[in-house]
Protein backbone atom coordinates (compact mmCIF):
# COMPACT_ATOMS: atom_id res chain seq x y z
CA UNK A 1 0.00 0.00 0.00
CA UNK A 2 2.61 2.48 0.83
CA UNK A 3 4.85 1.44 -2.15
CA UNK A 4 3.59 4.75 -3.89
CA UNK A 5 5.11 6.68 -1.87
CA UNK A 6 8.61 5.74 -3.03
CA UNK A 7 7.23 6.16 -6.35
CA UNK A 8 6.28 10.05 -6.40
CA UNK A 9 9.54 11.08 -6.34
CA UNK A 10 10.70 9.56 -9.59
CA UNK A 11 7.05 11.02 -10.84
CA UNK A 12 7.63 14.28 -9.90
CA UNK A 13 11.49 14.32 -11.13
CA UNK A 14 10.16 13.13 -14.99
CA UNK A 15 7.49 15.50 -14.70
CA UNK A 16 9.95 17.89 -14.10
CA UNK A 17 12.48 16.54 -16.60
CA UNK A 18 9.74 16.47 -19.48
CA UNK A 19 8.59 20.50 -18.42
CA UNK A 20 12.37 21.34 -19.01
CA UNK A 21 12.36 19.23 -22.33
CA UNK A 22 9.27 20.58 -23.57
CA UNK A 23 10.28 24.91 -22.21
CA UNK A 24 13.97 23.94 -24.39
CA UNK A 25 12.30 22.84 -27.77
CA UNK A 26 9.86 25.13 -27.57
CA UNK A 27 10.82 28.56 -25.50
CA UNK A 28 8.53 31.27 -25.28
CA UNK A 29 8.99 33.78 -28.06
CA UNK A 30 8.47 37.56 -27.59
CA UNK A 31 10.11 38.96 -24.25
CA UNK A 32 13.62 39.36 -26.42
CA UNK A 33 12.08 41.48 -29.23
CA UNK A 34 10.35 43.81 -26.85
CA UNK A 35 13.39 44.81 -25.26
CA UNK A 36 15.32 48.04 -26.86
CA UNK A 37 18.83 47.68 -25.31
CA UNK A 38 22.29 49.06 -26.63
CA UNK A 39 23.98 46.93 -29.61
CA UNK A 40 27.09 45.02 -28.63
CA UNK A 41 30.50 46.70 -28.70
CA UNK A 42 32.29 44.07 -30.18
CA UNK A 43 34.70 45.41 -33.27
CA UNK A 44 34.25 43.12 -36.72
CA UNK A 45 37.26 42.95 -38.40
CA UNK A 46 35.65 42.95 -42.55
CA UNK A 47 36.36 40.65 -45.48
CA UNK A 48 37.85 43.45 -47.16
CA UNK A 49 40.05 44.98 -44.32
CA UNK A 50 39.66 47.44 -41.69
CA UNK A 51 37.05 46.76 -38.88
CA UNK A 52 33.24 47.72 -37.95
CA UNK A 53 31.37 48.51 -34.91
CA UNK A 54 27.72 48.94 -34.61
CA UNK A 55 27.63 50.82 -31.05
CA UNK A 56 26.48 53.50 -32.93
CA UNK A 57 25.82 52.09 -36.37
CA UNK A 58 28.07 53.26 -39.38
CA UNK A 59 26.82 56.39 -41.12
CA UNK A 60 25.21 57.64 -37.92
CA UNK A 61 21.87 55.92 -39.22
CA UNK A 62 19.79 53.40 -38.66
CA UNK A 63 20.87 49.84 -40.09
CA UNK A 64 19.95 46.10 -40.18
CA UNK A 65 22.61 43.54 -39.59
CA UNK A 66 22.18 39.61 -40.96
CA UNK A 67 24.12 37.02 -39.34
CA UNK A 68 24.63 34.53 -41.73
CA UNK A 69 26.75 31.45 -42.94
CA UNK A 70 27.02 29.59 -45.86
CA UNK A 71 26.63 26.10 -44.45
CA UNK A 72 22.55 27.83 -43.41
CA UNK A 73 20.16 26.43 -45.18
CA UNK A 74 17.66 28.63 -44.25
CA UNK A 75 20.08 31.80 -45.18
CA UNK A 76 19.88 30.44 -48.37
CA UNK A 77 15.98 30.85 -48.35
CA UNK A 78 15.65 34.26 -47.08
CA UNK A 79 18.58 35.99 -49.65
CA UNK A 80 16.17 36.75 -52.11
CA UNK A 81 14.49 38.75 -49.32
CA UNK A 82 17.99 40.42 -48.01
CA UNK A 83 18.55 41.48 -52.03
CA UNK A 84 15.00 43.65 -52.32
CA UNK A 85 16.49 45.24 -48.44
CA UNK A 86 19.25 45.73 -50.08
CA UNK A 87 18.42 47.23 -53.22
CA UNK A 88 15.39 49.15 -50.68
CA UNK A 89 17.70 50.75 -48.49
CA UNK A 90 21.70 51.07 -50.14
CA UNK A 91 24.14 51.55 -47.86
CA UNK A 92 22.21 49.95 -44.60
CA UNK A 93 22.35 46.52 -44.82
CA UNK A 94 25.13 44.72 -43.23
CA UNK A 95 25.86 41.41 -43.13
CA UNK A 96 28.26 39.37 -40.53
CA UNK A 97 29.65 35.84 -41.34
CA UNK A 98 28.83 33.79 -38.60
CA UNK A 99 31.42 30.94 -37.45
CA UNK A 100 31.95 30.31 -41.03
CA UNK A 101 35.20 30.63 -43.21
CA UNK A 102 36.02 34.08 -46.08
CA UNK A 103 36.24 31.70 -48.85
CA UNK A 104 32.76 30.30 -48.25
CA UNK A 105 31.09 33.19 -47.66
CA UNK A 106 32.08 35.07 -50.86
CA UNK A 107 31.03 31.90 -52.78
CA UNK A 108 27.78 31.87 -51.02
CA UNK A 109 27.39 35.51 -51.87
CA UNK A 110 28.74 34.89 -55.25
CA UNK A 111 26.55 32.62 -56.21
CA UNK A 112 23.06 34.52 -54.62
CA UNK A 113 24.23 38.15 -54.96
CA UNK A 114 25.74 40.36 -51.84
CA UNK A 115 22.92 42.13 -50.75
CA UNK A 116 25.52 44.33 -47.84
CA UNK A 117 27.34 47.46 -47.72
CA UNK A 118 29.77 45.17 -45.88
CA UNK A 119 30.39 41.73 -44.42
CA UNK A 120 32.43 41.46 -40.95
CA UNK A 121 33.65 38.09 -39.97
CA UNK A 122 33.08 36.53 -36.62
CA UNK A 123 34.32 33.02 -37.21
CA UNK A 124 34.46 32.32 -33.54
CA UNK A 125 30.90 33.44 -32.95
CA UNK A 126 31.89 35.83 -30.15
CA UNK A 127 30.82 38.74 -31.63
CA UNK A 128 27.12 37.10 -32.22
CA UNK A 129 26.82 35.95 -28.82
CA UNK A 130 27.20 39.67 -27.77
CA UNK A 131 24.38 40.37 -30.18
CA UNK A 132 22.47 37.68 -28.33
CA UNK A 133 22.34 35.26 -31.59
CA UNK A 134 20.70 32.06 -30.98
CA UNK A 135 21.14 30.74 -34.32
CA UNK A 136 21.77 31.74 -38.34
CA UNK A 137 20.16 33.42 -39.55
CA UNK A 138 18.97 36.40 -37.14
CA UNK A 139 18.35 39.66 -38.71
CA UNK A 140 18.77 42.75 -35.64
CA UNK A 141 17.78 46.63 -36.69
CA UNK A 142 19.76 48.72 -35.21
CA UNK A 143 18.70 52.50 -34.62
CA UNK A 144 21.18 55.75 -35.32
CA UNK A 145 21.25 56.16 -31.87
CA UNK A 146 22.79 52.47 -31.46
CA UNK A 147 19.67 50.36 -29.90
CA UNK A 148 18.87 47.27 -31.01
CA UNK A 149 14.90 47.85 -31.75
CA UNK A 150 14.61 45.18 -34.11
CA UNK A 151 14.85 41.51 -33.80
CA UNK A 152 14.06 38.87 -35.78
CA UNK A 153 14.58 35.36 -34.88
CA UNK A 154 15.23 32.90 -37.77
CA UNK A 155 14.59 32.99 -41.56
CA UNK A 156 13.05 36.56 -42.93
CA UNK A 157 9.48 36.27 -44.68
CA UNK A 158 7.74 39.04 -45.97
CA UNK A 159 5.92 40.19 -42.68
CA UNK A 160 8.93 40.41 -41.12
CA UNK A 161 10.53 41.92 -44.09
CA UNK A 162 7.79 44.90 -43.91
CA UNK A 163 8.75 45.33 -40.16
CA UNK A 164 12.17 45.52 -41.05
CA UNK A 165 11.97 48.37 -44.02
CA UNK A 166 9.28 50.73 -41.87
CA UNK A 167 12.32 50.09 -38.87
CA UNK A 168 14.80 51.23 -41.48
CA UNK A 169 12.68 53.73 -43.19
CA UNK A 170 11.57 55.36 -39.71
CA UNK A 171 13.00 59.35 -39.34
CA UNK A 172 16.48 59.66 -38.10
CA UNK A 173 16.97 61.04 -34.52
Amino acid sequence: MRRWVFALPVVVLVLFGLLGAWRMLYPAKGEFERVSRAAPEFVFELRDGGSLAFAPPPGGETVAVNLFASWCAPCEAEHPLLMKLGAAYPGQIYGILYKDTPENGDDFLARLGNPFTSVALDPEGRGGLDFGLTGVPETFVISANGDVILHINGPLDEASLKKISEALGAPRS
